[in-house]
């Protein structure tokens, strides 16, 4: 089946299953983002009633778009990481050594494949050790369904753009998530910075686990290490921050930092 046969299915599809799109200038953002490949895993989605409606643009980042969507669960964020664009050999990076996806081929669509199969899964194993992170909800492809997290279809700010009244205290609660990623989620997150946290008025929110790696990834520590360096940097601006080496030691547990 050719593209634009494609094109014609999925509008029929859309048609006959009363999705919404909330948004016709969006869809031609949209459509650059699709290849034949997204446009038959949304094809998918909607054939599943996955989702009900399609929104605007949520985000636009370096390896994904997010749009705006509504489902049975309620509002959602559709991710959309892009197979032609995407910088798969930095994936690669971290799938390489995660026990989870030995088997994965190194094709960019393989690669692309696991790691929206990988957000997903770390996603999920955040949401249940009881961090606040978006739930995820499906995946198909390079196509992850998770919560929308925000008002009005606007997501909360990324921490970087919010005046915080108690950063302090929001300190404290980024570490104490770290180290219940770490310990019950067994995750790290391996990304983490001022960029991949929301922030809800309230609570800060982490985003963006597709590169999250198990604790027994070859680079686990040293991500580990780095996330730790990236939140004291953002944080000494507004508050005390804590030893960098005591962090480490209070987030693995001084036994495993011994050996």
């Amino acid at each position: 089946m050719n593209r634009e046969d494609l094109q014609e299915k999925f509008d029929r599809e859309i048609s006959k299953q009363g999705i919404r799109i909330k948004d016709t200038n969006q869809m031609k953002v949209m459509e650059n983002v699709f290849d034949d490949v997204t446009l038959l895993a949304l094809y998918k989605l909607v054939h599943k009633r996955r989702i009900s409606a399609i929104g605007g643009s949520i985000s636009t980042g370096k390896e994904a778009n997010v749009f705006f969507g509504e489902s049975e669960e309620g509002p959602i964020a559709i991710k959309i990481y892009r197979i032609q664009s995407a910088n798969f050999r930095t994936m690669n990076e971290y799938i390489v050594g995660d026990p989870r996806f030995s088997s994965v081929r190194k094709s960019r669509k393989d690669i692309i494949f696991a790691w929206t199969k990988k957000e997903y899964s770390n996603l999920k194993r955040a949401y249940d050790a009881g961090l606040y992170v978006p739930k995820a909800y499906y995946f198909d492809r390079n196509i992850l369904l998770m919560e929308f997290l925000g008002e009005d279809e606007i997501p909360y700010p990324q921490l970087r753009q919010v005046k915080l009244k108690n950063p302090d205290e929001i300190y404290k609660r980024i570490i104490s998530d770290m180290g219940i990623l770490f310990n019950q989620a067994e995750l790290v997150h391996a990304d983490l910075s001022e960029f991949n946290i929301l922030y809800d008025g309230e609570n800060p929110v982490i985003i963006d686990m597709g590169q999250a790696v198990t604790p027994d990834h070859p680079k686990a520590i040293a991500f580990l290490v780095r996330d730790i360096k990236n939140i004291n940097r953002y944080f000494s601006r507004f508050t005390d921050v804590r030893d960098e080496k005591e962090i480490f030691k209070e987030i693995i547990g001084k036994s495993r930092f011994e050996r």
